[in-house]
């Protein structure tokens, strides 16, 4: 796929095009597919997901396992990041995950994060301009289907200009 931004954006509007975007990313990070991430709402500076309440997500006492949980909140930032800045121009690495955990979940798990054009310019494309490399925090919360708070993630994504990624030594 060239251009995953036009898929996302169909996917805003098209109840066929957000379920092929979540088939397509259980195909492209296939580690995430026995998970079943569902994307539920693409929207212009934010995503809405799901982890359901399944066996693969569950722990030795049958609630959503912890890292089921934090791996949640880096998808939901790192998308989010992902499709709201040039992806092209861009690379984003986590560097660090924080999790803090609030009640045991019992039924499917939601979250939801958005930034603002304004956030992006100030946190991210001015230091990346300035610095050629930026490393932002990202806090999330997720809930459950009774809206009880399970977690609260925090997400630090280094994110810096693909022109001084160096991969070799």
């Amino acid at each position: 796929m060239k251009d995953p931004s036009k898929l996302f954006q169909k996917a805003r509007k098209s109840a066929f095009y957000l379920w092929l975007l979540n088939r397509i990313m259980w195909r492209i990070i296939p580690f995430n597919k026995p998970h079943r991430f569902l994307i539920e709402k693409v929207e212009e500076n934010g995503l809405e997901m799901k982890l359901p309440y399944i066996r693969k997500n569950m722990n030795h006492i049958k609630g959503l396992h912890a890292c089921a949980l934090a791996t949640l909140a880096e998808y939901v930032t790192g998308l989010t990041l992902l499709t709201s800045l040039e992806f092209r121009k861009y690379r984003i690495i986590m560097k660090k995950i924080e999790m803090e955990y609030h009640y045991q979940g019992k039924t499917d798990a939601h979250t939801r994060f958005e930034v603002s054009e304004q956030w992006i310019e100030e946190r991210v494309s001015r230091p990346v301009a300035h610095d050629g490399v930026v490393e932002i925090d990202c806090q999330v919360e997720i809930f459950d289907t009774g809206n009880n708070k399970l977690c609260t993630g925090n997400v630090c994504w280094q994110i810096k200009d693909w022109g001084k990624v160096r991969t070799k030594v």
